[in-house]
């Protein structure tokens, strides 16, 4: 069994972390706890409209009657769906067109102004054209956020890509190494950390995509109960919903931090 021969200023230096990151979480609980308590008794004393802002036990309520009827599990499944297949087709586009534009610097010259161009254009302004052809549902949703998603992630991907030590790139040329060999022993292992990030981003995008979607085109979904909250002025709805879609999206967001722990750990970071 392999033992860590650590010093004893190293082991002090972990366990100082380790309660620097106890910390941490426990005043995040803390916090969120005492938000929601401020929240409750604010509506019960009266301070807080409770028909503009609704309330914990309100929201409780509403989602216990969600559950019962099996609409919760229902919109935030059709939701999720959404989000994680935009999540992984924009992600996987996205770095595949960074890899093309990497590699071609010629071909990543004459792209360039397109892509900038699609990046400042509102994909809210294209709506009625994704409707038009992919019609009214799950299709037209993951594709407005697939478009919201992919240009972001090419982009930052390539600049992380573009950003590489280029004195090992040309050390590695200078050993007579070629555009793939540079880029998959030098460029891709130098980029992790800026990918994990754009990951993280990529979070947050896709369900703005996914929601965003849904407002222009859907039967169901947590997106489908905001429209439908907001137009009866069922605000505990509405709250609601947005309670659920910060718990989905956090989830989604931790996955993703698990996934960089383990690729550090992997790499003995």
């Amino acid at each position: 069994m392999k033992k860590n021969n650590y010093s004893a200023e190293h082991k002090k230096f972990l366990t100082i972390n380790r309660l620097k990151t106890s910390s941490i979480i426990i005043l995040q609980i803390i916090t969120l706890i005492l938000f929601f308590v401020i929240w409750e008794v604010g509506a019960k004393t009266g301070f807080i409209d409770v028909f503009f802002f609704s309330s914990p036990s309100r929201i409780w309520d509403t989602l216990k009657q969600l559950y019962s009827t099996g609409e919760l599990f229902m919109h935030a499944f059709i939701t999720l769906k959404e989000t994680l297949y935009a999540f992984a087709l924009a992600t996987g586009i996205g770095i595949a067109l960074a890899i093309v534009l990497w590699l071609s610097e010629y071909l990543r010259k004459y792209l360039e102004p397109f892509i900038v161009t699609l990046n400042s254009l509102p994909k809210i302004a294209l709506g009625p054209i994704i409707i038009i052809w992919m019609g009214v549902g799950s299709k037209a949703i993951i594709t407005m956020a697939i478009l919201i998603v992919v240009i972001v992630t090419t982009l930052n991907v390539l600049t992380a890509f573009l950003n590489t030590d280029k004195n090992l790139i040309n050390l590695l040329k200078s050993l007579g190494a070629n555009r793939f060999q540079i880029f998959f022993k030098v460029v891709l292992p130098a980029s992790i950390p800026d990918l994990i990030s754009t990951l993280k981003v990529n979070v947050g995008l896709s369900w703005i995509g996914s929601i965003m979607g849904e407002y222009l085109a859907c039967k169901a979904g947590i997106g489908y109960l905001l429209i439908y909250g907001g137009q009866v002025f069922n605000l505990d709805l509405v709250m609601t919903s947005v309670v659920i879609l910060c718990t989905l999206a956090a989830g989604m967001y931790f996955a993703v931090a698990l996934l960089e722990k383990f690729i550090r750990k992997s790499r003995g970071q």
